[in-house]
């Protein structure tokens, strides 16, 4: 644990470096940094801040405008996310509150919410006033949407191979016992260990090899590009729900592998100097080997990106927040609520970011990590950082959701905002609850 000397140490890194952030126009000199790389990562401390999602919208529609980028990818799953790709690229499906309302896997708020709107619509207006091949995309890049990817993969398939289709039906048909409940087909593969593995991988195998000619359609590719991608959200999921009860490896590497793979295969349909911005938990986005998830044996998305396409290339941005509010709820698939985020433990990234805001009376700012000052100092060193995730568990807010995190090393750049609000979703059934010690689980 640190001591009060190193607190104060970090907390003057920390200012000496700072740059206040109160309109878009702040955020200046680190959207240039943040230009010179393929890969941005935009992450967030939780995922029911309005903050996070505001200040990602602004810095994703600079880099859009003025840098290039060439699609935005989320931890969310791909059909939904496909459809809000088509409606921003095509006005596909109405307007962009109709489109979000198929975001209906909870936790429903990550993604239909009035910030996603706010960018959905500007990504749609931008769109139409640029060439098809300056199109900036919309896409999910999780692993959980099993029978909803079944589902697409069957009507799409139909489209362009009747025969492949048929035999696609048959394979999937493994899994319709199971009520389109993956808990359930997790527990059968206890007493069946064999589950529908093989046949997944079957049809992914078909999918990747067979010539699918669709004649007559004219986005015959851009629909093989959808369905060959849900087969492979399929094969993953399967492999997801297969590693959750034989633990070969940890569910969680099997997720994040999918993510980079998703990653690696949008950056390579949209051309060798195209240019990607993630939104994702700090969880995923930040360096998995600055924190305790190295020798836990788990990986992470940034790291991954990191050793696949350099440091140089992918820059990683966390956000954080001392208190304030979060939207949330107490169980998994329970209702969504307002908890209140209390203040950051005392050894904790956050107080001592609190320390700097009070001292400056900034309640905003950002500060770069990318030196080598800041990699050898005080900053380089292990601290705890909050990680709030869908659910919160009031009794253990300050023993169980704190990463250890060489900063320094887990990011390029960190925003902070020190009070932030609950996000905004577009399902208002909320209770509002007064809760002073809450912790989130579910990034």
């Amino acid at each position: 644990m640190l001591g009060p000397s190193d607190n104060t140490e970090i907390a003057r890194q920390i200012q000496r470096r700072m740059v206040p952030l109160k309109e878009p126009k702040d955020l200046s000199s680190l959207v240039e940094r943040l230009s010179q790389a393929r890969v941005v990562m935009l992450g967030e401390a939780s995922h029911g801040t309005q903050e996070f999602y505001h200040w990602r919208r602004v810095i994703s529609e600079w880099l859009i405008t003025k840098h290039g980028f060439n699609f935005i990818a989320v931890e969310g799953d791909w059909p939904p996310c496909w459809q809000l790709n088509q409606y921003v690229r095509y006005g596909e499906g109405g307007n962009a509150r109709e489109v979000l309302e198929g975001f209906n896997r909870w936790p429903t708020w990550m993604w239909a919410n009035t910030e996603i709107i706010r960018l959905a619509e500007w990504l749609k207006t931008y769109n139409s006033n640029v060439s098809s091949t300056q199109h900036a995309g919309f896409y999910g890049l999780d692993v959980y949407s099993l029978f909803e990817s079944i589902d697409v993969v069957l009507a799409q398939l139909g489209k362009l191979n009747p025969i492949l289709a048929r035999r696609a039906r048959v394979k999937y048909s493994c899994f319709d016992s199971f009520n389109r409940d993956e808990r359930a087909y997790a527990k059968s593969l206890i007493d069946f260990p064999e589950g529908c593995e093989q046949e997944v991988i079957d049809i992914l195998q078909d999918l990747l090899n067979s010539r699918l000619n669709g004649l007559g359609l004219t986005n015959r590719e851009e629909i093989l590009f959808d369905v060959q991608q849900n087969a492979r959200v399929v094969s993953h999921a399967e492999n997801y729900y297969r590693t959750m009860i034989h633990g070969n490896e940890d569910s969680w590497n099997v997720r994040d592998r999918h993510m980079m793979d998703t990653l690696r295969l949008l950056l390579d349909r949209h051309g060798k100097d195209s240019k990607a911005i993630i939104w994702a938990h700090n969880t995923h986005i930040g360096d998995y080997r600055a924190t305790d998830m190295l020798k836990q044996g788990l990986i992470n998305l940034g790291g991954l990106a990191r050793e696949e396409y350099g440091s140089d290339q992918v820059a990683l941005v966390g956000f954080g927040t001392d208190h304030g509010e979060v939207i949330a709820s107490h169980a998994w698939d329970g209702p969504i609520e307002v908890m209140k985020v209390p203040p950051g433990r005392s050894d904790s990234i956050e107080s001592m970011c609190n320390q700097v805001s009070i001292t400056k009376g900034a309640d905003a700012f950002f500060f770069r990590l990318d030196d080598p000052a800041a990699r050898t100092g005080a900053l380089s060193s292990m601290q705890g950082h909050r990680a709030i995730g869908v659910v919160y568990q009031p009794s253990i807010e300050r023993y169980g959701n704190y990463v250890p995190t060489a900063l320094a090393h887990r990011y390029d750049a960190f925003v902070f905002i020190n009070r932030t609000t609950a996000l905004e979703p577009l399902i208002q059934s909320f209770d509002r609850a007064d809760i002073p010690e809450t912790w989130p689980r579910g990034q």
